[in-house]
């Protein structure tokens, strides 16, 4: 986290419930006005919780006008934004680490020009680097009710 999240590394946002796509969306645009180039955001979240709608909101707060939608089968999009270049990552259908170094994995995450937002990050969590935004998405038992935590 470069400039958008110096000083609050450690810091936990209060959890934020979503009871909607259009909050849920907010939510990922009022990260997405934090986020600078270099920095990465790493989402978990069961299938459902609304991590592709809280992307899409991220990418709209820093510029992107391409629709964004889930990379479910290719592991990453890349969409153009004002100051940066944005990647989209979905490990869901990731089936071993080797899959990583076959996209470029490490050099996605070194482009200091790049902002990379990966769902399903817990799925490769050994090799994000150690300063990221860490977005967990959650359910409740209500179907539309959604909690939202980023650290």
């Amino acid at each position: 986290m470069t400039g958008g999240a110096e000083g609050t590394a450690s810091a936990s946002s209060d959890p934020v419930r979503s009871t909607s796509t259009a909050e849920t969306e907010a939510e990922g645009g009022r990260l997405g006005s934090r986020l600078v180039p270099g920095d990465v955001v790493a989402i978990t979240g069961e299938l459902g919780a609304g991590k592709t709608v809280f992307v899409r909101g991220i990418c709209t707060a820093l510029g992107a006008t391409l629709p964004v939608s889930s990379p479910t089968f290719t592991f990453v999009h890349e969409y153009p934004a004002r100051e940066c270049t944005v990647y989209h990552f979905d490990f869901y259908r990731l089936k071993n680490p080797a899959e990583l170094a076959e996209i470029g994995f490490a050099e996605y995450l070194a482009d200091p020009r790049a902002v990379c937002l990966i769902e399903w990050a817990d799925r490769v969590a050994e090799f994000l680097p150690p300063d990221h935004y860490t977005v967990v998405m959650t359910t409740g038992a209500e179907p539309r009710v959604r909690t939202i935590e980023i650290t």
